[in-house]
This record gives structure tokens, C-alpha cells and sequence, in this order.
């Protein structure tokens, strides 16, 4: 099994137990991201919700809405992500091969989170095509917008509503 297939069981796992969590209390999300930094190094989860959305102050939400950073559940059992984390600070890349690591590691949190899609994961609490699924990067860039195009149904109205709100063209 090469790097990448590891990786990726490991982000899958990591993400399936977060959520498992997450989603046990009952709440309707529209927004779960896996997101990471411009290095692609450890990742974390956070969503919204909608009850969770709807205790923040009437001004805020707006802003707040596709805010991975300003969400209650920002980097929720970040404890679950740390054999992920020590995979990615054991991985030994030059600077030469930045670009091929970068793309390797963002490839298996978008195939992870593609696995537990298919395995309906999404699908807790919600409609799957009522919740934006992403891999985002941050600061965010163009590529969250390509991830998001094959991750969810152009159709769906959280698609749409996403993509006229916090897409990255």
C-alpha cells in the first residue's frame, strides 16, 4: 500500500469518528469541511449547523455562515486527527517535491471524504444534498471551488447558495 492509500484510511477514520461524534447531537448541518493550510498539513473538521447558526446574533450570521474559523465546532476532537499528524511530520519531501506532496495530501482528504460519502456519512441528521461537503484550504483559494464542484450536486440548493456566497473563482 503506498503513502497515499495510508493517508487517506487514516483521514477517513480520523473523520468518521469526529463526525460519529458531531452528529450525535442531533443537529442539521449544511456546512462540514476538512480543512488545512496552505502546507496541507494537519487537517481538522468544522461545520455549521443550522440550530447552531441560528444562536449567533442576527448581524453575525451572514458572515459567520460558511466560516470554518467562527463555528462552535472548529477543529471539534482534533485529538482523533493526531496519527494523520504524525504520518505528515514523518513524511520527509524536499522543496522540489513541495508541489507533488501538497497535491498527494490534499488528493487523499478529498478521497476520504469522498469514501465516507458514498458511505452516507452526510446523510446524518440531513439530506446529503442539504450539506456542502469541502476540502477547503486556507487562506482560502480557487482550488476549494474545484474540490467543491466534484464533491457535490451542482443541482442542489446549498450548492448554489455556496457558490453565489464564499466560492473562490
Amino acid at each position: 500500500m503506498d503513502f497515499k492509500d495510508e493517508l487517506t484510511i487514516e483521514i477517513k477514520k480520523a473523520v468518521k469518528s469526529v463526525l460519529d461524534d458531531l452528529f450525535s447531537n442531533g443537529e442539521h448541518f449544511y456546512y462540514i469541511t476538512l480543512v488545512t493550510d496552505g502546507m496541507a498539513n494537519t487537517p481538522c473538521i468544522s461545520g455549521w449547523s443550522n440550530e447552531a447558526l441560528e444562536q449567533e446574533e442576527a448581524e453575525d450570521r451572514y458572515y459567520f455562515k460558511w466560516s470554518y474559523a467562527e463555528s462552535p465546532y472548529c477543529c471539534w476532537k482534533q485529538e482523533c486527527f493526531d496519527t494523520v499528524k504524525q504520518m505528515l511530520i514523518d513524511r520527509k519531501y524536499t522543496e522540489a517535491e513541495f508541489d507533488v506532496e501538497y497535491n498527494l495530501r490534499l488528493s487523499a482528504m478529498e478521497s476520504a471524504m469522498g469514501q465516507l460519502d458514498k458511505e452516507g456519512l452526510f446523510s446524518v441528521n440531513q439530506k446529503r444534498d442539504d450539506v456542502m461537503v469541502l476540502v477547503e484550504v486556507m487562506p482560502p483559494d480557487y482550488t476549494n471551488t474545484e474540490r467543491a464542484y466534484r464533491m457535490n450536486s451542482k443541482e442542489s440548493d446549498i450548492f448554489n447558495e455556496w457558490i453565489e456566497e464564499a466560492s473562490e473563482e
